[in-house]
Formats: structure tokens, C-alpha cells, sequence
């Protein structure tokens, strides 16, 4: 596979399919376990919902290794540079275990005033702590799944991906009543049980990326090789701190509407933690779109193919553009059966299923700026990335969410209907900057070729 040279379309289907088989079997494993949350309690529901942002956070923080990794790798790739490739592969394993390990801990002792902000008091608390600390022994082999990836997907080989995003939902399947609920000698564990099925599936698909990453013209090196840190990890760190202050701004946006949210309701707050989770799976297609464009634009950057680089974009931007239509319908008009999937609880329903319509207009907005992020992280240039995140992650949901919920009134649809607003805004920021950006360094991919 030549992300350089071989058709486009072609190249896309191979790399973008799997992946969107993948973040399928990804999307149901997070409806599974909202699911059989849901069969506990609402209570649960709440506790597994509080939990996400928080836990999200410190996922997100080392966010930018990976997609540092990925971008760095494909460039040295698209410069037929292999041994820069394998060096940066190494590097990135090395420092994505010890932010990993500093994270861990972090997290452990910041974890009950997070939780508190939020809302969480009492046995209510104490569920979404236990559900928390559980989810910590599984982070360190879900930010190495991460980077292993991201060196594959370099190499625009995602079927890897799509196996163990498959398998862990199965064997999630199967987990989750039986460390809920017990049986064969293990006892009833409630909402840690589910916790405990993840962090065990994170296990066994770090050991499988690993062997897959091994088996790749990406692994050159030994083991004593990894633990020396070299001006790769601060090379990895530029070019990912930007795509990373994006994701953790995000959790902060996330953490911002639950605490708004929390304000009102804990049904508001069950309500957002499944809903988000059906947004999900209407975000799939750009997704996996977006791991493809991403990899042939860094390959075509370092062989300096800006037209190339542009039949791209047009390409991606087609299709995306016609899922986000498809999408949005569906999403608008079932909005309240899809939310009757999860929950049967009537004060739940109606805060979901008014989230999801809002979520259906946003579509696009969301569309657009996946690809500009892709876009300016596969040209090197991901510090624009950071800027617009502060007005539609921090400065927008604060000021904006604060201003429609309470000061208009409008409680938890004042919530929702802030974000829309901020995101078509960031959309068009970001649209404009990024093409900005690219006609900069490659006008002549804006000119007309010659026949």
C-alpha cells in the first residue's frame, strides 16, 4: 500500500473501512455498558455518566503522543525515511508509558474532588469512585493501544484496529453481566464490575496491537532501545501538545455540561451519558474518514505532493458531507426511540431525545472540523488546532452555556443549544483558517492543472 501513489478512493475504502467497522464494535461496546448499567439502576446510569469526563480527561491528556507518533511517522514514511520512522515508534512508546505511570497517579488522589465538583455526594460518590479507580488499572495499556495504533495507521494498516475493537466488544458482552452480576465462583461487583471488564479488555488489546506493531516494518529496535529519551519526545510533544490541549479541552467542555446539567437534574445527567453515546455512532463515518485523510496527508507532505494532498481533501469532504446529511435525518426524526432503547425512565427520555436533535444540526458542524483538524496535524501545522479549541471547548460552553441555561432560563436545552451555536462558529473558524494555512505552503494546489 502506497498512501502516495495508489488511487485515492481505493485507498481510502482500505484504510477507512476497517476502522469504521471497528468504532462500531467501539460505539456498541459503550451502549453495552450503558446498557447494563441501565439495568441496575438509574443511579448507576448517573454514576457511569459523572465518571466519563473525568476519566476522558486523563485519557485525552496523552492524547497528543499518539497523534504526534502518527503524524511524525508518516511524514519520515512519505520521505521513504524507514529508520526515522522506527526511531520515532520507539520514542513514542517510551513516553507515552511515562506520562501514562505520572497520570495514573494523578488521577487517583485528584479523582474525589473531581467527582465532587460534579456533583457527587454521598452513596452516589462512592459508586462513581469505585467505578473510577477500577478504569485506572486499564489506563496505562489504553494510552499504549493508542500509540501502537497510531505507528500502524501510518502505515495505513487499521484492519488490526478493527480486529481488536471487535473481539473487545464480544468479550465485553460476556464480561459485563458476569462481573456485574456474578456466577462461576465471581461475585456480584455492580457498576465495578463493568470498570473491572474494561480495564482487563485494555489489557489483552495493548498485547495484540503489540504483536501486530511487532510484525510491522516499524519494529527495528529492542526493548533496551525504548527507555532512552532523545529530542524525539520533545518533537512528538510539539507537534501533538496542540491535538491534545484539543481532546482535553473537549473533556472540559464535557465535564462544563455535566455540571450545568447536574444543576438540574440527575435524569439531565443519565440523560447526556447515553445520548452522547448514540451521537457517537453518527460520528463513525468521519471518524474513520479522518484516520485515513490524516495518514495521506502527512505520507503526501513529506513527498511535498500538495495536489495530491488537495484531491484528498475534496474527496474526503464528499463523502463526509453526504454522511452528516444521511445522518442528521435519521438522528433528528428518532431521536426519542433511540433514547427508549437505553431507558425506560420518562424523566430521562425527553432530556435525551432534545439533545440528540440539537446533536442532528450539529452534524456538520462536527464534520468540518474533524477534517480541518486532520488537515492541519497531517501538514505539521496543529497549533491553530489549539486556539479555536479555547472558544469552542472552554470559553464558548462556559460563557455562552452559563448565559442560556440560567441567566435566560433555559435550563438543560439552554445547554445544548449553546454548543450548537459554538460549534457551527469554530466550524467556520476553523474551515477558514486551515485552508488559509494550506494555501500557504502549497498554492499551486489551488491553481488549475493543466491539461
Amino acid at each position: 500500500m502506497d498512501l502516495t501513489k495508489d488511487p485515492i478512493p481505493g485507498l481510502t475504502r482500505k484504510i477507512a473501512v476497517p476502522v469504521t467497522v471497528g468504532l462500531l464494535f467501539d460505539s456498541m461496546y459503550g451502549i453495552v455498558d450503558t446498557f447494563f448499567a441501565g439495568k441496575l439502576s438509574t443511579e448507576a446510569l448517573a454514576a457511569l455518566s459523572i465518571s466519563s469526563p473525568a476519566f476522558f480527561f486523563f485519557i485525552t491528556t496523552t492524547a497528543g503522543i499518539s497523534n504526534g507518533a502518527n503524524v511524525l511517522i508518516s511524514n519520515a514514511l512519505g520521505r521513504k525515511n524507514t529508520d526515522e520512522a522506527r526511531a520515532t515508534c520507539l520514542q513514542s512508546i517510551s513516553f507515552a508509558v511515562t506520562m501514562a505511570l505520572f497520570l495514573v497517579m494523578l488521577a487517583y488522589l485528584s479523582a474525589p474532588a473531581l467527582l465532587k465538583t460534579l456533583g457527587a455526594t454521598g452513596e452516589y460518590l462512592d459508586m462513581s469512585l469505585e467505578y473510577f479507580n477500577v478504569m485506572l488499572i486499564g489506563l496505562v495499556f489504553t494510552i499504549l493501544t493508542n500509540v501502537f495504533f497510531a505507528a500502524l495507521r501510518a502505515q495505513g494498516e487499521t484492519k488490526s484496529y478493527r480486529n481488536m475493537l471487535v473481539l473487545g466488544c464480544l468479550i465485553n458482552c460476556m464480561l459485563n453481566p458476569l462481573f456485574m452480576f456474578g456466577g462461576f465462583g465471581i461475585p456480584a461487583m455492580g457498576v465495578t464490575g463493568l470498570a473491572l471488564s474494561t480495564s482487563t479488555i485494555n489489557l489483552l488489546s495493548a498485547i495484540y496491537l503489540f504483536h501486530r506493531l511487532r510484525r510491522s516494518e516499524m519494529w527495528g529496535g529492542t526493548f533496551q532501545m525504548i527507555p532512552r529519551p532523545d529530542k524525539t519526545w520533545w518533537r512528538i510533544a510539539k507537534q501533538g501538545l496542540p491535538a491534545s490541549f484539543n481532546m482535553i479541552s473537549m473533556a472540559f467542555a464535557w465535564y462544563i455540561a455535566t455540571l450545568f446539567v447536574g444543576k438540574f437534574s440527575n435524569a439531565g445527567v443519565a440523560a447526556y451519558g447515553i445520548a452522547i453515546r448514540i451521537e457517537t455512532f453518527f460520528m463513525i463515518p468521519s471518524w474513520a474518514l479522518a484516520t485515513a485523510f490524516v495518514s495521506m496527508v502527512g505520507q503526501n507532505h513529506g513527498a511535498s505532493n500538495g495536489r495530491r494532498i488537495m484531491e484528498c481533501l475534496k474527496y474526503t469532504t464528499r463523502i463526509n458531507f453526504l454522511g452528516a446529511i444521511v445522518g442528521g435525518i435519521i438522528l433528528f426524526v428518532a431521536a426519542e426511540p433511540l433514547m427508549r432503547l437505553f431507558s425506560q425512565d420518562e424523566q430521562v427520555i425527553p432530556h435525551g431525545a432534545n439533545y440528540l436533535r440539537v446533536a442532528a444540526i450539529v452534524l456538520m458542524a462536527r464534520v468540518v472540523h474533524v477534517t480541518m483538524v486532520s488537515l492541519l496535524q497531517g501538514l505539521k501545522r496543529p497549533v491553530g488546532i489549539a486556539w479555536v479549541a479555547v472558544f469552542r471547548h472552554i470559553i464558548g460552553p462556559c460563557v455562552l452555556g452559563y448565559l442560556m441555561a440560567f441567566t435566560l432560563g433555559m435550563e438543560v436545552d439552554g445547554v445544548w443549544w449553546s454548543w450548537c451555536i459554538v460549534a457551527w462558529t469554530s466550524a467556520v473558524i476553523l474551515f477558514l483558517f486551515a485552508m488559509h494555512v494550506f494555501k500557504q505552503m502549497y498554492a499551486e494546489a489551488f491553481e488549475p492543472q493543466k491539461p
